[in-house]
Order: structure tokens, then C-alpha cells, then sequence
């Protein structure tokens, strides 16, 4: 009896027992800039979202609860902007939660926002705007990813870090087990609105620790941005806004690009360049017990391997002297004595190198530079040399000689 013929394309061939087709999911990701997005620029925010078989987008807010301690008056003001808004629909009030690290070591809290979509019975086509910081966005993305394997996530970063770097990214995580996001998803945020005015509220300490991602990605792809962070780092540190939104903005679209046009948005491969400087500051940032910020173990991450660039992929010393020295009139930190175990004198901080190995599989792979936009990826960290590159950061932490030679 003849045989039917195929209904399949010519790739699909029916006597074939084996198939490895490459494809593209389509992601669109949304950037936007406001100065004011619960006021004169609500209208960016509110076109974002999309009605659905006729009906209002159905919105669900979750907002850092830090941000209320210093404007009394902005839950009030989001809860009007979206009541008003007739094509949006607020499926409950506002939902205020503890921002900071603590919030991704407590599991307790992804089961209350999981309760709370199951509550409003938000779908695939409902939005959750999240508004905070890096570590509050990571939060609440891991929670709106898992949820019917996706709600649409609106993020409001709070923070210059999150401006600056995290907030354009496409992780989502939370603690687990002791270590740093090692429980989360990749998922691409529905949209993403940097807004000048919510970065009114940060302490000194916490609106300087964004920008040493500044440093680092202009360390990575922009010598012009690494010139311009070199010369302002000064008055960025007393909030020159004028300078300090430059770099944010440079800071995001290096990042969004990257993201967007690297090739690898969800780490598939065995570099993570825009992780230069991170091994440490994740070990660190636990061997504090999360006392130090992220920002100012990113800060101390970039000046380790930064000096271990120096001595072992010919980076120029001045280049690394400016470093330092942008750093430090950032107000951020280059060294900190619990990288070494103050018992034995062994750099404790080398065990990150294990843990950053096992969070992306493979073999390990680090990236340094050669020079300002030269990033070089090497498979092995040398224990000497980076502990010379400790002493390296102790002797610049404690003198003026990094400000006098950059």
C-alpha cells in the first residue's frame, strides 16, 4: 500500500530520528526616562500597558515601603494616578513590603505575593509594577516569573544601582541555601521606567553605590564613559544631578545593549562579562552578612580585579590608579579587611570563585581587561597574585597615593 505523503516541510522529514532546530522567541524590551512618572509624566508610564479582550489592563502594585518613610504622600499619589486612569484597572491596594537583601532571604514573602496574584486572579495578560530597589525588583520578578510561568512585569527602579545596571536586566532572584540569587528565573521585564524623581529619598551612601556599575561597564565597553566618570566623580558624589543622570543614562543603555545585542541574554554561555567584578562582591556581601551594600561590594569587586588586571593581563598601572581613585572620590570603598580571614590570614573571599563557577556551570571564567574597553575572559585565578592584589587595594585604601598619581 503506497505511503501518504508528508503534510511536514521540507525540514521536518517523517524517517528522522533526530532534530536540533534553532529558533527565536520574539521579546520586545521597553525603556523608558520620566522625571516625574506620578505626576506630569504618569502618561509614559500608563501607554505602557495594553487592555485585553476589552477591557482595562488589570494592574497589581508592590511597592518598597523605604519609599513611603521619606514621601508620606506618594502611595496616596500612585493610588489616584491609576484610579484615574479609566483604561487601568487596580485590582487591589497597593501592596507595600520591606525592600533590601532581607526581602530575598525571606521566603515567607514570595508565598505572600503569590498569594496575592492567586487572590486578584491575575493571568498572563495582568501587569505587576514593582517599585524599588535592585534587590526589591529581583523579589517580586522572581515571584511575577513563576506565576503561570510569567506575569508581565513593569519594574520602577528606586535606587542609582538599579538605574544604573539591575533594572534593564532579564534575572530575577532570591537567596537560597546561604548564597547569593542562587534560586531564580530569566524573564525578560515587560517594560522598565528609570524616573529621576524616585531617586529624591536615597541617603548619600545608597545614591553613590550605583554608580560604581558606572565604573564598571565603562570599564568594559566605553572609554568616553570611563573618561567622564574619572573627571565628575566628584560632584556626582555631592549629587550633582546633572552629571549624575549622564552617567545613569550611559550606565543603562551600555547595559541594554548588551542585553539586548550580546548574543547571550540568558547565559548560556560560560562568560558573563558584565559580571566583572562580582565574584568577590557576592562572597563579600555574604561574609558581611549583607552589611555592606551591593553597590560597595561591586565597588571593592571591580578594584580586586581591576589590580589583578595589573599584574597579570598588562593593564597600564595608571589606568588602574584611576580607577581607584574614581572610586574612592565616589565615596565607595576599594578595600575591606573581611576579604581576608583575620584567624588564619587566608583571603577567605576566594571561595566566591567556586560559587561563581557552580551558578553558571562549566568551567570558570573571569572576566578582566587589558585596557579601558579590552575585556579578556582567563579560566584560572591565581591565588598569589590575587592576594597581591589585596595588598594591592590596602596600601591605596589607606593613602593619597591613588588621588595624587590618577
Amino acid at each position: 500500500m503506497p505511503s501518504r505523503p508528508s503534510s511536514l516541510g521540507a525540514e521536518f522529514e517523517p524517517t528522522v530520528d533526530a532534530y536540533d532546530i534553532d529558533f527565536v522567541v520574539p521579546l520586545t524590551h521597553r525603556l523608558r526616562f520620566t522625571r516625574d512618572c506620578f505626576g506630569d509624566d504618569f502618561g509614559v508610564l500608563r501607554d505602557l500597558f495594553e487592555p485585553s479582550a476589552g477591557r482595562p489592563a488589570r494592574v497589581q502594585v508592590w511597592l518598597d515601603q523605604g519609599l513611603i518613610e521619606w514621601d508620606a504622600t506618594l502611595l496616596a499619589r500612585i493610588d489616584e494616578r491609576f484610579k484615574l486612569a479609566g483604561e487601568l484597572e487596580l485590582t487591589s491596594a497597593i501592596k507595600p513590603l520591606p525592600g533590601g537583601e532581607a526581602l530575598k532571604n525571606a521566603a515567607n514573602q514570595i508565598d505572600h505575593m503569590l498569594a496575592a496574584f492567586d487572590e486578584d486572579q491575575l493571568d498572563r495578560r495582568s501587569y505587576v509594577v514593582a517599585i524599588g530597589g535592585g534587590a526589591f525588583l529581583d523579589a517580586v520578578g522572581y515571584a511575577a516569573a513563576i506565576a503561570h510561568r510569567g506575569l508581565r512585569l513593569v519594574r520602577l527602579p528606586t535606587t542609582t544601582l538599579a538605574q544604573a545596571d539591575s533594572g534593564v536586566g532579564v534575572k530575577n532572584a532570591v537567596n537560597w541555601f546561604g548564597k547569593k540569587n542562587w534560586k531564580g528565573t530569566f524573564a525578560t521585564p515587560w517594560a522598565v521606567v528609570n524616573d529621576l524623581g524616585l531617586l529624591d529619598g536615597l541617603s548619600n551612601r545608597d545614591f553613590r553605590c550605583g554608580f560604581s556599575e558606572a565604573v564598571k561597564v565603562a570599564l568594559l565597553k566605553s572609554p568616553p564613559l570611563f573618561e567622564f566618570m574619572v573627571e565628575h566623580s566628584r560632584s556626582i558624589a555631592r549629587r550633582d544631578m546633572q552629571r549624575a543622570e549622564q552617567a545613569l543614562r550611559q550606565s543603562v543603555l551600555l547595559h541594554l545593549q548588551h542585553i539586548t545585542r550580546g548574543g547571550d541574554p540568558f547565559e548560556l554561555m560560560q562568560a558573563r562579562p558584565l559580571d566583572f567584578g562580582h565574584w568577590s562582591a557576592h562572597k563579600l556581601e555574604a561574609l558581611t552578612n549583607y552589611e555592606l551594600r551591593h553597590g560597595e561590594a561591586v565597588s571593592i569587586g571591580v578594584a580586586l580585579d581591576t589590580a589583578y588586571s595589573y599584574l597579570t593581563q598588562g593593564l597600564p598601572l595608571k589606568l588602574a590608579e584611576q580607577t581607584f581613585a574614581t572610586l574612592q572620590d565616589l565615596k565607595l570603598p576599594i578595600w575591606d579587611a573581611r576579604l581576608v580571614d583575620g584567624d588564619v590570614g587566608k583571603p577567605v573571599v576566594l571561595q566566591g570563585l567556586e560559587e561563581f563557577r557552580q551558578h553558571l556551570g562549566g568551567e570558570l571564567t573571569i572576566t578582566l581587561i587589558r585596557g579601558v574597553g579590552q575585556p579578556i575572559n582567563v579560566h584560572e585565578i591565581k591565588s598569589d597574585l590575587m592576594c597581591e592584589a589585596m595588598r594591592m587595594l590596602q596600601h591605596y585604601s589607606s593613602s593619597d597615593v591613588s588621588r595624587q598619581t590618577a
